[in-house]
């Protein structure tokens, strides 16, 4: 299958997109023209990035390559991809790296069909940044034992991305892909070994990334799991659900704003990543039996 930009199921029964639980954000190749002639996004700008859970029928076929360099981390499942220097079978943990203007052919496998976390970057720093991550991985596939901290960035990267498309969020998605790249680039080939806990990556991540919602979808996908195995982990290593830990996190930087400065309830609460104040405002005193103003006001502080 050709990749013409199109979308839905294609004559021999492959699909571009539409998996269940995916995520995925475009930028308009206009804005893309004249992001990257700015200062700072010109050095390295995502353009396209997204996650397909469970990837059933997913390929992609791009005879000529791309504008952009393409990187695939798959976490769970199996598919290939083939390039100029042959065929690769491709597995949990397992990176895939494509330069731009590179012959290339990607797709899930069958019976088994990948779960990958994918970005698109372009800007003047791609070619040394793709040299590092050619080096270390000897080519154009690299193992990661413990791929759990570039997932998290590419998370990052495409929770900007749907963010907006201001200078700000795009940065914000630049400097996560830009750290992704870097750590790439600093792996050193080892043999294979014992995967990482599942849910210690996860919650790793929560705590880095505390301010957004993470699902258990995403969760499970990063660390190659079913999203109903994961849940069970995770209850019972941590006693709690994953949305009851992220909203005890939260509120114990809550608590932290609170006790250590004079900033209105409202204002932390949108710190913390609650839109709504009242909504916040409910949720810290549920678990804490009193409302923040309350808590800010008690004797003991």
């Amino acid at each position: 299958m050709i990749d013409d930009g199109s979308t839905g199921q294609t004559p021999d029964g492959s699909v571009r997109d539409g998996f269940p639980g995916q995520r995925m954000r475009v930028l308009p190749r206009p804005f893309v023209r004249r992001a990257l002639d700015r200062p700072v996004m010109g050095q390295l700008l995502v353009t396209d990035a997204g996650f397909f859970p469970r990837a059933v029928r997913h390929r992609r076929r791009r005879p000529a390559g791309t504008e952009q360099l393409v990187v695939i981390v798959c976490t769970a499942g199996h598919g290939t991809a083939t390039l100029p220097s042959g065929k690769h079978d491709l597995g949990p943990g397992d990176v895939v790296v494509l330069p731009p203007q590179t012959p290339h052919d990607y797709a899930a496998e069958r019976d088994e069909p990948w779960t990958i976390w994918w970005m698109h970057v372009a800007g003047r720093a791609v070619a040394d940044l793709e040299l590092a991550v050619r080096a270390a991985a000897g080519g154009h596939v690299l193992h990661l034992d413990d791929p759990a901290r570039v997932v998290s960035l590419l998370a990052t990267v495409l929770h900007e991305m749907e963010r907006d498309e201001t200078e700000t969020s795009l940065l914000a998605a630049s400097g996560a892909a830009w750290h992704a790249l870097a750590l790439l680039g600093a792996q050193r080939r080892t043999p294979r070994s014992t995967k990482a806990d599942p849910v210690e990556t996860a919650l790793r991540h929560l705590r880095d990334n505390w301010v957004g919602r993470t699902s258990v979808a995403e969760l499970a996908g990063m660390t190659g799991l079913s999203a109903s195995h994961f849940a069970t982990l995770f209850r019972r290593a941590t006693g709690f659900s994953v949305l009851e830990y992220q909203t005890r996190v939260r509120m114990g930087h809550a608590r932290e704003l609170l006790d250590t400065t004079d900033r209105a309830v409202s204002v932390i609460a949108h710190l913390v990543g609650y839109a709504d104040p009242l909504y916040f405002s409910r949720q810290f005193a549920k678990l804490h039996g009193m409302a923040p103003r309350a808590y800010r006001r008690r004797d003991d502080r």
